[in-house]
């Protein structure tokens, strides 16, 4: 099988675990949804430790951290990056755990877009007409939706951003995916070990409380948060790009189908009008990307 056959595979699998994680966070809808993002980022702290250690890549991970210490623009830059992540982290178990399973879906099926836009704004990056047609037709399928919820739709939106912050942030540094979850769930454990902590001493953790499968649930997430991300890591080092970026809406489009036929969460035919926007908005981008790569790689063979 080829690099490229790998990478497909690898980044389809990352993406596909992302999309069906709604399944599992359900299982631990008895548990604050804060408790659960204490709880992923300490255990992702020490399943990707541990797996540095497997791997033989301590020599690599104090250099990374000579390294970010050395260059504190990049330090605090990733120290930004591992707050604004948690945020989404905890806006997603929220989500997912109060019935807003499409809302999540709408939020990275945005994200791209706006991903895009900010590389316009912070990058001096290029848009083609045919991509800033496609993101205005994405901006009316929100204003669509916003008039049909009544309200404009934050869980999606601040999923969205966060994300696309998160990306922003973490664009000129460059960190094995594993090693890079370490050091970024390193940034959040103080603050994941002093708050449960208080969760102990005042009664009102669940881990170790309720049952053994919540435990291992709890646990456990710490392995679920670091396997997709080593594939995804899999996945970008061996395809292009735009493939990747086309490869991505797997997850959203999993976590829709999950939403509307498992959780039977309403989807009126506003919606349904509103996610074809935005689906026509994707080709359309995705679409003119690969047009645009392919163009440029004949013009230089």
């Amino acid at each position: 099988m080829s690099n490229e056959k790998k990478g497909v595979l690898a980044a389809f699998f990352a993406y596909a675990f992302w999309g069906a994680f709604p399944l599992y966070w359900k299982l631990l809808e008895h548990v604050p949804s804060m408790e659960i993002l204490l709880s992923r980022v300490i255990w992702s702290f020490v399943f990707t430790v541990l797996a540095v250690i497997v791997f033989g890549m301590r020599k690599d991970l104090l250099a990374d951290l000579k390294y970010l210490w050395s260059h504190q623009k990049h330090f605090w830059q990733l120290a930004g990056a591992s707050f604004v992540i948690s945020m989404n982290w905890y806006l997603y178990i929220w989500a997912v755990n109060h019935n807003h399973l499409i809302e999540t879906s709408l939020g990275y099926y945005i994200n791209p877009l706006l991903s895009v836009i900010l590389g316009v704004i912070f990058f001096k990056e290029s848009l083609n007409r045919a991509q800033w047609v496609a993101t205005g037709i994405a901006f009316i399928a929100v204003i669509i939706l916003t008039i049909n919820y009544g309200s404009v739709p934050w869980v999606a939106l601040l999923i969205a951003i966060s994300f696309a912050i998160y990306g922003v942030l973490k664009k000129k540094i460059k960190l094995d995916a594993t090693r890079g979850l370490a050091i970024e769930t390193l940034f959040i454990l103080p603050f994941a070990v002093g708050y449960y902590i208080y969760l102990f001493t005042t009664n009102h953790a669940s881990f170790l409380h309720v049952d053994v499968k919540t435990d291992i649930l709890m646990i456990v997430s710490g392995i679920v948060t670091a396997v997709p991300l080593i594939l995804f890591a899999k996945g970008a080092q061996n395809i292009p790009l735009y493939l990747l970026g086309f490869i991505q809406y797997v997850s959203p489009t999993i976590t829709l189908v999950i939403g509307i036929v498992l959780y039977k969460e309403p989807f009126s035919q506003i919606e349904l009008l509103a996610f074809s926007i935005i689906w026509a908005a994707l080709l359309l981008f995705s679409g003119s990307k690969i047009i645009e790569v392919r163009r440029a790689h004949h013009k230089s063979a």
